[in-house]
C-alpha cells in the first residue's frame, strides 16, 4: 500500500498564501478597472470544457492538456486558455450580440508540465477579448490597453515587442521551396537559437539572394526605421503587405501616445499556432519572461460557426507579480481580548468598531491569548475580562 500523500501537492500547482494572494488580487482589480474604462465586460467560462470544442481549438500542445472523463465516456479538458472558451461563447451564448464584442476575463488555465520543466502547472491570466473587428485599429486598440494596465499595475519600465505572423509566413514563402525547411526555421526563431537559424540556412544551398533576406531577418528589431528595411527584403507578397499593415499601426500607436513603449521584432515567434496577423509580447525590465502575450486570431471563431476576425491579450499574473510595485494598503488594527463571560458585550463592541471605522477589528477569546510579540501591529488593545482569567 503506498504511503499516504500529507503536504504533498500535484506536479506544478502550488498554494498562494494570505500576502501573495492580497498582492494579487489588487492587481486583478487594477487591472480590471482598466479595461472596463475601455469598454470591456467581464465573463467567466467553466474551468472543465469538452476535448472535442475546446481541447480541439485551443493552440496548446495536445501533449500539454489536463484530461480526464466524464461520466458518460466523454473527454474532458481543463481550460488551457481563455481565449478558445470565449471564442465558443461568443458563438453560442453571444451570437445574436452585434460586433465587435468586448470581453474581459480573469481565471486560472492548466497546462501539464514535465517533470524538469519546473514551472506552473496552474496560473492565472487576466485578459481581453476584442471579437468582430479586423482593422488595423483594433490592432492598436489591443496594444494600447496592454500598455495602459501595465501602467495600472505599477510596472515603471517596460516593452512590447511585436511581430507579424505574416510577414514570418510571407519570406519563408519566398525564400525557402520545401515546407519542412520552414518548419525547422521557425523552431530555431521560436527558441532563439540564431546561430543554428544560419547554419540551418546555409545548409540549404538557397540563392544568394535568398540567404541574405533571410539572414538580413535577424536584424529586424527596432523602431519604425527597421520597416523600411523589413520592405526591401520583400516582393509585393504576403511579408509586403505585412509591412504595409504595421506602417499603418504604428501610425495608430502614435496616435495612442504609446509609441514610446513598443518596439518591432520581426523574427518574434509564438508558440500558439492560431496566431494570424501581429504578435507581441510586453517584458518589464530586468525579467526574461514575457508578462503579457497576444496577437490577432482570425482563424479561430469560424471553428465554433461565427467566423469573424479577433484580436486580444493576456496578462500573466505569477509573472506580473513580480514586476509590479505594490504597496500594502495599511490600516490600524484593534484587538478586543475578552473572557466567557464577556463575550456578548465583547462583541458588540468589536461590531460598533466595524461600522464605525475602517480599522481591522480582531477578537479573541483570552484564554487563547499568547503574549508572545505577535500581537504588537495592533495600535490598542482592548481588554474586557478579570485579571485573574488570563494566563
Amino acid at each position: 500500500m503506498s504511503k499516504p500523500l500529507g503536504f504533498e501537492k500535484p506536479l506544478g500547482m502550488r498554494d498562494v498564501l494570505p500576502n501573495s494572494l492580497e498582492k494579487q488580487r489588487w492587481l486583478e482589480a487594477r487591472l480590471k478597472s482598466c479595461m472596463k474604462q475601455w469598454g470591456y465586460r467581464e465573463i467567466s467560462t467553466p474551468t472543465l470544457e469538452y476535448y472535442d470544442t475546446v481541447g480541439g481549438a485551443s493552440a496548446t500542445l495536445d501533449n500539454k492538456l489536463f484530461k480526464l472523463l466524464d461520466r458518460e465516456g466523454k473527454t474532458l479538458v481543463l481550460r488551457p486558455d481563455m481565449t478558445a472558451p470565449i471564442a465558443r461563447v461568443a458563438s453560442s451564448l453571444l451570437k445574436n450580440e452585434p460586433l465587435p464584442l468586448r470581453l474581459m476575463y480573469t481565471s486560472n488555465v492548466f497546462r501539464a508540465q514535465a517533470n524538469e520543466a519546473g514551472r506552473n502547472a496552474e496560473f492565472g491570466q487576466t485578459g481581453v477579448e476584442l471579437i468582430g473587428s479586423g482593422s488595423v485599429d483594433a490592432d492598436a486598440e489591443a496594444l494600447a490597453l496592454a500598455i495602459s494596465v501595465l501602467k495600472a499595475a505599477g510596472v515603471e519600465t517596460f516593452k512590447i515587442a511585436i511581430g507579424h505572423i505574416g510577414f514570418l509566413e510571407g519570406l519563408f514563402e519566398e525564400t525557402v521551396p520545401e515546407p519542412d525547411d520552414r518548419v525547422a526555421l521557425k523552431e530555431f526563431l521560436y527558441y532563439r537559437d540564431y546561430v543554428g537559424f544560419k547554419k540551418y540556412v546555409k545548409s540549404l544551398s538557397l540563392s544568394r539572394e535568398s540567404e541574405y533576406r533571410l539572414c538580413e531577418l535577424l536584424t529586424l528589431r527596432g523602431g519604425q526605421e527597421l520597416l523600411d528595411k523589413a520592405q526591401s527584403i520583400t516582393v509585393n507578397g504576403r511579408a509586403r503587405k505585412a509591412v504595409i499593415h504595421l506602417r499603418e499601426l504604428w501610425e495608430a500607436l502614435e496616435a495612442y501616445q504609446v509609441a514610446d513603449n513598443i518596439l518591432f521584432d520581426l523574427n518574434l515567434l509564438s508558440s500558439l499556432d492560431y496566431y494570424t496577423g501581429i504578435f507581441f509580447e510586453g517584458y518589464a525590465a530586468n525579467q526574461g519572461f514575457a508578462l503579457c502575450m497576444g496577437g490577432r486570431y482570425d482563424g479561430l471563431m469560424a471553428q465554433f460557426g461565427r467566423p469573424c476576425p479577433a484580436t486580444g491579450f493576456a496578462v500573466q499574473m505569477d509573472r506580473l507579480m513580480e514586476a509590479a510595485v505594490y504597496e500594502a494598503e495599511k490600516k490600524d488594527k484593534i484587538l478586543v481580548l475578552y473572557s466567557v463571560e464577556n463575550r456578548r458585550d465583547a462583541l458588540e463592541r468589536a461590531n460598533e468598531l466595524r461600522r464605525n471605522s475602517d480599522a481591522i477589528v480582531v477578537t479573541e477569546r483570552v484564554e487563547d491569548y499568547q503574549p508572545d510579540g505577535q500581537h504588537e501591529e495592533y495600535i490598542e488593545v482592548i481588554k474586557m475580562f478579570r485579571e485573574e482569567d488570563a494566563k
